[in-house]
């Protein structure tokens, strides 16, 4: 729908009149390559032109059908063409989901043919559905007869619709009516579907639960604070001096394997650390091949695979065996670690030290809690999660990350584990986790700090088979350790109002430009403004040297 409403802004002075005075061809064209943005707002918008007189009602049909054919018979050739290991790479995955498309695929080969007619007639799953039919070779002659009956159908229903409540409810303005029947078209394709209704109820309940909010409307309030800081600082970046072991502190692109490798200098680490190996399946993907299957063989599985220079959890992989293992070599793109996999309960801990101090303390802990729902042996995985009050919220990245099948039907009872990676971006649920922090937790952590030279802020997540063991200060393993811009996640507790968490973090903040002020004093230099836009937009961080 924001596609369809763009078109609009860009022409709000456009009338019937005006497109009269285009050929006919050039009509023709641009209802055509509008199918490939959006078919059901090309269909409405030719409708509408064709009920004010600018185009005729066979004409509109005809335009619009063709682009749907073409753009619709081409999206079975790219699946064919490029198999499924396409669908894996980024580029792909941000059109269709690789959850989306094995659901998809899944009804295709349970309904057959049919699913290819049915879709036409389902918003979202036509792309997915034409899609799978390519990567699952199904016959083309049959799949061409099946969805030329869909369109046949489906294309005049939509153009003549419009064109009839274009002139019954609109005449005179065909913009606006396009628009609105566009808006109804949505609407009612939500309402009829109680999984379309659920998951348009979630996305409402995002706007007023604010830790689903998106990143960049949520930290906005952070940043202006940051940039009140940068003032009172004199320097608006002064916090990348916080950890002059890390590049720009650990402001972003960091790599993981560095700050591993930094860790293990220091001593009272040691029996905390996780076995870990850097790969590059890009560079050289048969040495990596041989380097993880080694590493399998040595640590056992599941193992974990995590981008080196990743963040909040994206594209984390728990892998089970020496398939999985395979299978993700041959889609990796970058510098990956391969980690031992750590089992039990995951928490992490907020550390920080003023330079001038001998000893620092823990600013928060955050208890990281892995969904689960349990199976009644009547409903999928899919509609457990629509049927959650939370899980609904974030039903899309629940499917989309999990491992099970969501058409599968979970026995009586049965428990699902929606996820098992601690980021709150996947759909971990975020409890204040206070009762942990100890003296005893705090001496060994700082201790683990301490003896990495040039750290002084940020956090650990870590895993533990035993709370009281950790409250003791043992009996957990690192997981990840990040820098300047980790953030404390207890926030995320429900105990929390919007206000309680602004406090938290601009309390955060401000420690970090403290901790930075004192560094740049003892001549450690801080990255410029230009360098920290660099790596935000994908640039390598460099290595920080005092002077």
């Amino acid at each position: 729908m924001l596609l369809f409403l763009q078109i609009f802004l860009l022409i709000p002075d456009l009338d019937p009149g005006a497109i009269a005075e285009f050929s006919l061809p050039a009509i023709f064209i641009i209802i055509f390559f509008l199918t490939f943005v959006t078919e059901d707002g090309a269909c409405l918008l030719a409708g509408a032109l064709a009920a004010e007189g600018a185009i005729g009602y066979p004409f509109a049909i005809t335009a619009c059908f063709a682009g749907i054919f073409v753009g619709d018979i081409g999206l079975y050739w790219l699946g064919r063409l490029s198999g499924k290991r396409a669908a894996k790479t980024k580029l792909f995955r941000r059109f269709v989901s690789e959850a989306r498309l094995r659901q998809a695929s899944h009804w295709l080969e349970k309904r057959g043919l049919a699913a290819i007619f049915i879709s036409r007639f389902v918003a979202g799953l036509r792309l997915p559905t034409y899609l799978a039919a390519g990567f699952l070779k199904t016959d083309f002659l049959k799949f061409t007869v099946f969805f030329l009956i869909a369109a046949a159908v489906w294309t005049p229903l939509l153009v003549v619709g419009a064109g009839f409540a274009q002139k019954l409810l609109f005449s005179g303005n065909f913009l606006l009516g396009a628009l609105l029947l566009f808006i109804a078209v949505r609407i009612i394709f939500i309402a009829v579907s109680r999984k379309r209704w659920l998951l348009f109820k979630g996305r409402l309940k995002k706007i007023y639960r604010w830790e689903f909010w998106p990143i960049q409307i949520f930290y906005a309030p952070v940043v202006a604070y940051v940039a009140i800081l940068g003032i009172r600082f004199r320097s608006l970046t002064v916090f990348t001096c916080s950890n002059p072991a890390i590049p720009a502190g650990g402001f972003i692109g960091e790599s993981k394997d560095g700050i591993y490798r930094g860790l293990l200098g220091s001593e009272p680490a040691g029996e905390f650390l996780l076995a870990h190996e850097l790969i590059d399946p890009k560079s050289d993907r048969e040495g990596s091949a041989v380097s993880a299957g080694a590493f399998a063989a040595r640590t056992g599985f599941p193992i974990v695979l995590k981008p080196d220079t990743g963040e909040r959890g994206k594209d984390v992989m728990v892998v089970r065996d020496l398939d999985g293992l395979a299978e993700a070599l041959e889609l990796l793109e970058d510098r990956y670690i391969i980690q031992e996999y750590a089992a039990g309960d995951e928490f992490s801990v907020f550390y920080f030290r003023y330079p001038s101090q001998a000893h620092g303390e823990i600013f928060s802990a955050t208890e990281k809690l892995f969904p689960v729902l349990e199976g009644d042996g009547l409903r999928t995985v899919e509609e457990l999660i629509l049927d959650d009050p939370r899980a609904v919220s974030i039903a899309g990245t629940y499917i989309d990350n999990m491992e099970d099948d969501p058409d599968r039907v979970p026995l009586q009872g049965e428990k699902v584990k929606l996820i098992e990676i601690g980021t709150h971006a996947r759909g971990a649920i975020f409890n204040d986790g206070a009762r942990i922090i100890t003296p005893e937790l705090t001496g060994s952590i700082d201790a683990i700090c301490r003896g990495y030279e040039g750290f002084f802020f940020g956090r650990f997540d870590l895993r533990t088979t035993s709370e009281e063991e950790l409250k003791k200060g043992r009996g957990f393993k690192i997981v990840e350790l990040n820098g300047v811009t980790s953030e404390s996640t207890n926030i995320y507790d429900r105990k929390f109002s919007l206000l309680d968490a602004y406090r938290i973090l601009f309390r955060q903040w401000r420690i970090a430009f403290e901790i930075g002020s004192e560094n740049r004093a003892l001549g450690v230099r801080q990255s410029g403004a230009s360098e920290l836009m660099r790596l935000l937009f994908g640039g390598k961080p460099r290595t920080k040297t005092p002077g």
